[in-house]
């Protein structure tokens, strides 16, 4: 229960991603997923040379994004993982292009995938692979696929791919440190312009229940890796001008998950002038704003604070890889995991409509809500491996499903789904113990309802 967290409450903040903020029609639907998705094909198109075809994406496009995907930056293929690292059933794509089963079982063969490691070795960023675990991310899964797609047409089917370099190139010249103050790319230009076509405002009663955990004695903390002019701008609009009076410890740039895993020495915090990092820090001895630092030094700061050997914290994030995990591995931190797939298969409604004029060459026909289901890709919490022959498929966690129950303490749609409990409510949490249903709140997805009883691999 939240009452019984002494110290501290985190909150993730990355990117366009604000976990406070109210999702009205979700993370990325419709204008932000565009302009992320705009910002990498425009600069490969123009810069790198990559074909116009990138520039158009039709509304069946969309179904390509589902969280939980890796993309094999050698070979251009995407795959779904089960829970011991094997490839699902037909989810596997070259491109686009989901492969027969026949050409999936030549390739992976029911065999542990070769990057496949234990959860603590096994990040998700490499020069080898990339795993999708957020809906920032997904509209570069999209962009990715369609590269191999147009690669492959215009090599004759290229076999090796090392279209990878360009995309970290569009990363660092859309969204480097100095990208917002500079108006570089085309993304923060375009967010400054008119944020309310992107960002929808925090519900009333996610404000007022920061403001009750404040006067309970709770200590607020909002960690970032976005910088500080653009986590201001997010916040002012989120929030209100006078959001800094929620938080007694705001850290921007903090380099997620390198904050949880790097040792003070390696990633010091720094103090901020006017958005801009001023000196570094041999400890953090008061709370304020800060950029980038170390989960360690932050601990010895709570410590301080609250006057206890050893300060609870619960930490608010919807990244696995960024948040949850290293939060919970490193730093042995209580975990929150906002997960809007647990709002996809009960309630999902359909996206507001929009004027004519607001609408692109495609938008006459919806396209789906990034949390929605997949019709390529299926569950992001079970799916099936194919039966030998005369014998029925069988059911499997997905490797996402089971990073859920095992690092986080509860998941929830949203914090609005929160926000009017008492603060002594008791939630289920998810452990070892438990089933694997048992921390999701207000209720377990459908399809795990729906099957309780699964092979585990």
């Amino acid at each position: 229960k939240a009452s019984d967290f002494q110290s501290s409450l985190g909150f993730a903040n990355p990117d366009l991603d604000p976990t406070l903020a109210c999702r009205q029609r979700g993370y990325g639907f419709t204008e932000s997923r565009r302009l992320i998705y705009n910002s990498f094909a425009q600069f490969l198109v123009k810069e790198k040379g990559y074909d116009k075809e990138l520039l158009t994406v039709t509304p069946e496009d969309w179904d390509f994004c589902c969280k939980g995907l890796a993309l094999d930056l050698e070979d251009g293929n995407f795959i779904k993982l089960a829970d011991n690292g094997t490839v699902l059933r037909t989810r596997a794509s070259h491109g686009t292009k989901m492969m027969a089963p026949e050409a999936l079982a030549e390739e992976y063969g029911g065999k542990e995938w070769k990057h496949f490691m234990s959860d603590a070795g096994m990040a998700c960023r490499s020069g080898k692979y990339y795993f999708y675990d957020n809906y920032f991310d997904l509209p570069g899964a999209l962009l990715c696929a369609r590269v191999v797609d147009s690669l492959s047409k215009r090599n004759n089917g290229q076999k090796t791919f090392d279209f990878w370099k360009d995309i970290v190139a569009g990363i660092q010249h859309n969204y480097k440190m100095s990208a917002f103050k500079e108006n570089c790319g085309i993304y923060f230009p375009e967010i400054k312009r008119d944020p309310g076509r992107y960002l929808h405002t925090c519900p009333e009663s996610v404000k007022k229940w920061l403001q009750q955990l404040k006067n309970a004695g709770k200590i607020l903390l909002l960690i970032t890796s976005s910088h500080s002019d653009y986590c201001r701008l997010l916040c002012e609009y989120i929030l209100g001008n006078d959001f800094t009076d929620l938080f007694d410890i705001v850290i921007t740039n903090a380099l997620k998950p390198g904050f949880f895993s790097h040792s003070p020495s390696q990633r010091p915090f720094w103090t901020l002038e006017n958005d801009e990092e001023q000196e570094a820090l041999p400890s953090l001895d008061k709370p304020g704003w800060y950029s980038q630092g170390n989960a360690v030094h932050l601990y010895e700061l709570l410590k301080k604070m609250t006057g206890k050997n050893e300060p609870k914290v619960v930490y608010f994030g919807d990244s696995m890889h960024s948040d949850i995990f290293p939060a919970r591995h490193y730093s042995n931190w209580e975990t929150v995991l906002i997960l809007e797939e647990l709002r996809g298969d009960r309630d999902a409604k359909p996206e507001e409509s929009e004027p004519l004029e607001k609408k692109g060459k495609y938008e006459g026909q919806k396209a789906k809500p990034l949390n929605a289901l997949s019709k390529k890709w299926g569950s992001f919490f079970i799916d099936s491996v194919s039966g030998l022959e005369n014998t029925e498929d069988s059911l499997f966690y997905t490797w996402s499903c089971k990073r859920i129950s095992t690092y986080s303490t509860i998941a929830i749609p949203s914090i609005e789904a929160i926000a009017e409990l008492p603060l002594d409510y008791r939630f289920s949490r998810f452990s070892s113990s438990s089933s694997k249903t048992a921390g999701y709140y207000p209720n377990p997805p459908l399809i795990l309802s729906n099957n309780e009883t699964l092979t585990t691999k």
